[in-house]
């Protein structure tokens, strides 16, 4: 597999209203045209996911959520061999207090705010897409892999229970039985099969992983934002309520837009 480029022309690592050199784990980056980039950056560990790491996609993720400029932001592994292989075990198995976890999740929930982030959020994805890396996959609005690609969530194999919402998030895309197949027995999802099982909506060679989700983020871009806005909210919270309540917030959004552009 070719490396895919860590920058693109058009973008800039100007992070607009987050400070240069903030983030030791994750690099932003935002266009003109709106759409932003966030580049989980340690490839020399497959893009473990840290505490670090997860701090850093707080704050960048609360810069992103109240950004009126971003209209897509794309999230993206650097290096050739993975987008995020999982949890730095060498961290998350020495864990605090159960006290204590508790307050850091309270205060820095990184999971209810990516479901709380209003853009479309696209995942490109190559190489390994495992335990924590999926669940991040899976917070998305659209995901995009590789041919390479490799899901999984190993966590059950090694005594621990998904963290980050992996046994909510998996069977309400993927269904029931899919999701405890992976769930119970750690079997990996290769890229044909992710894409006909509906994990990932567009599956393209490695040289074009970037490009294609880039001209994704660019289409949605182009439209308005509120009503792009409005479509994710009725679809993403109307999941979580009856038919006729779901009905009746479509309604109101739309009476929301409609009056927005008089």
């Amino acid at each position: 597999m070719k490396r895919i480029p860590l920058f693109h022309a058009g973008f800039t690592r100007l992070p607009g209203r987050l400070p240069m050199g903030a983030f030791e784990t994750v690099i932003f980056e935002k266009d003109d045209r709106g759409i932003a980039r966030v580049t989980l950056n340690r490839p020399q560990a497959l893009n473990a996911f840290s505490v670090r790491m997860r701090d850093d996609l707080y704050e960048v993720l609360s810069a992103i959520k109240i950004d009126d400029e971003i209209r897509a932001v794309i999230f993206r592994g650097a290096g050739e061999k993975a987008f995020c292989a999982g949890a730095d075990l060498k961290e998350f198995l020495t864990a605090p207090s159960a006290i204590k976890a508790r307050r850091i999740r309270a205060l820095r929930d990184l999971w209810r705010l990516f479901l709380s982030v209003p853009q479309p959020l696209i995942a490109a994805l190559h190489g390994y897409v495992l335990g924590s890396g999926i669940e991040i996959a899976l917070y998305c609005d659209l995901r995009i892999a590789s041919e390479d690609v490799v899901f999984g969530l190993p966590e059950v194999e090694l005594g621990i229970l998904p963290a980050a919402g992996g046994t909510q998030t998996l069977p309400r895309l993927l269904g029931l039985g899919r999701s405890l197949d992976m769930l119970l027995t750690g079997r990996r999802c290769k890229g044909r099969e992710a894409f006909e099982s509906g994990l990932v909506s567009h599956l393209v060679s490695g040289e074009r992983l970037l490009q294609s989700a880039e001209e994704v983020a660019l289409e949605i871009a182009s439209l308005d934002p509120r009503v792009v806005r409005s479509a994710k909210q009725a679809v993403v919270r109307g999941m979580d309520m009856t038919l006729d309540q779901g009905l009746d917030l479509e309604r109101r959004l739309a009476l929301q837009c409609r009056s927005a552009s008089k």
